[in-house]
């Protein structure tokens, strides 16, 4: 006699494409489809996207898990996990007015600077938020709508991040979850809600907002012909979820403090769980709310990670006969010593978030020489990244963070080079865990999971999260890495007078 088990659907829409997953009660993953889509750039520093792709996306890939799946799994929710920041306008009938502007989008520095203004400079700002207003914020993004399009604000009726579109999508409620709505820019982290106080000082309506839940509140239920489409219950609950950001962390196991994270997607992330909503004096951090009830969650996001080592896979590939697989890079990268022989990477080649603020800063290979090959520039791109995080995990370490162990996910942490990059340069345990490449779609799960029941809380959750390898530092390499990284470090604020030139040629140049 089979016996049913329960299942839980994660669906992650990320920036390149979207996760669907079915998870069931001891941790298993028992399918997954990933389908892809394009991204726009308008115009330099412009990123954006059609939210009719994401939902295609999702449709495909909730059709094939289904296929994939026997009578043996009792579906019990949905978890909805996403690309944070991104603004989905829509009107009165709830449609898009117009394409959505992404997380990595640089067009609202202005936009940032009027907010922090109005709200009474960045000190008042963050007693309100305990984070700056970032130009990838949606905060930023809806008072650009307003100055430069104005036609299409005063249709705007409402605004959704993507997770949250998808949510209307499926159970025709606007609603988001208190992780996500930490990352507008416009939500009072400490006490987990609105700040009405910033709204108000910014004249934006109050009805503009979604109302936030808990992550693992439920937010709505699947809609009949929705559910009849998919072969899904009727009235199955979709909760809360989260912003990918967060909600990864959450996915590799870690609700409560100790442990560090570091993601190596399109961007970079160093996160931590909290105790407290910490203090976030100058606003280099990310303080947000974690997706477990009283827990915060601490991280740095650098824009440029993956999408860094991308751009170095595209340029390498138009001399050769196709795209380079990643594993001839990584072999490349290989031989290469720890250090790349002085050659050094600043990888800021959208702008920069964190640890340097700064939506003019630029990429640079620095220390070029003629020994240098292929296999450096590929190694030192690597090295820059994961010193890039490096630099924000010493920006989170007078919170109490020891980063003697680090969880490492995302793309990056797939590649065996990478963790041991990472072991060496932060001088600390990597661990992978079980789930580690699903991104947002495994923490979704997990927390429908205990908002339908199958866990009482997260941190039970997350006990079905294992560690699966371990990456130990080699001490060998530390004097070249500490050397490498000093340098590293100094190459930024030595740089950014003549960043800031290069973007107002940019400017008078036309972009």
């Amino acid at each position: 006699m089979t016996t049913t088990r329960q299942g839980l659907i994660g669906i992650d829409i990320g920036t390149s494409a979207t996760k669907v997953l079915v998870l069931d009660e001891s941790g298993a993953i028992r399918a997954r489809h990933t389908a892809g889509y394009p991204l726009a750039t308008p115009q330099p520093g412009w990123a954006e996207q059609d939210p009719a792709h994401w939902w295609q996306a999702v449709g495909t890939g909730l059709e094939a898990v289904r296929a994939t799946l026997d009578g043996s799994l009792e579906i019990k929710a949905i978890g909805l996990s996403g690309q944070m920041h991104g603004l989905v306008a829509l009107d009165a009938a709830d449609a898009v007015i117009r394409p959505a502007i992404l997380w990595n989008d640089q067009r609202n520095a202005e936009a940032c600077a009027w907010i922090t203004e109005r709200a009474g400079g960045r000190e008042s700002l963050l007693a309100l938020t305990n984070n700056r207003m970032l130009p990838g914020y949606t905060g930023g993004k809806i008072v650009w709508l307003r100055q430069h399009e104005p036609a299409n604000y005063a249709r705007l009726t409402r605004f959704l991040n993507p997770k949250d579109y998808i949510r209307l999508l499926l159970t025709g409620e606007h609603a988001t979850d208190v992780s996500e709505a930490s990352g507008t820019g416009l939500f009072d982290v400490k006490n987990r809600r609105w700040s009405e106080t910033l709204l108000e000082r910014l004249d934006i309506p109050l009805s503009l907002v979604p109302e936030a839940h808990e992550s693992h509140a439920i937010t709505g239920t699947l809609r009949d012909d929705i559910a009849d489409r998919f072969g899904l219950p009727r009235g199955l609950p979709v909760v809360g979820g989260g912003g990918d950001a967060v909600i990864q962390t959450t996915g590799s196991g870690l609700v409560d403090p100790g442990i560090a994270q570091t993601i190596i997607g399109t961007a970079g992330i160093a996160a931590c769980a909290l105790d407290l909503c910490a203090a976030n004096p100058e606003g280099r951090l990310q303080i947000f709310c974690n997706n477990a009830p009283g827990r915060w969650h601490c991280m740095g996001v650098s824009l440029n990670a993956g999408g860094a080592f991308a751009w170095l896979r595209r340029t390498l590939s138009a001399f050769s006969d196709g795209e380079i697989p990643f594993d001839t890079m990584t072999a490349l990268a290989e031989p290469v010593p720890p250090g790349s022989q002085g050659l050094l990477f600043l990888p800021y080649l959208i702008g920069e978030r964190c640890p340097h603020p700064d939506p003019d800063a630029r990429g640079a290979f620095v220390g070029l020489t003629l020994r240098h090959g292929t296999g450096h520039l590929i190694r030192a791109a690597m090295e820059g990244v994961v010193f890039s995080i490096r630099e924000m995990l010493e920006l989170m370490a007078p919170l109490g963070l020891a980063a003697d162990t680090v969880r490492a996910s995302g793309g990056g942490a797939a590649s065996p080079l990478w963790r041991q990059i990472q072991a060496d340069a932060l001088g600390a345990e990597i661990e992978m865990v079980s789930g580690a490449a699903e991104g947002g779609a495994l923490g979704a799960a997990l927390v429908a999971g205990v908002g339908s029941g199958t866990w009482p809380d997260l941190q039970t959750a997350v006990e079905t999260v294992r560690v699966e390898s371990r990456t130990t530092p080699n001490p060998a390499t530390k004097p070249a890495y500490d050397a490498a990284f000093a340098i590293y470090k100094e190459l930024y604020p030595t740089l950014k007078p003549r960043f800031d030139e290069l973007a107002r040629t940019e400017e008078i140049r036309g972009g």
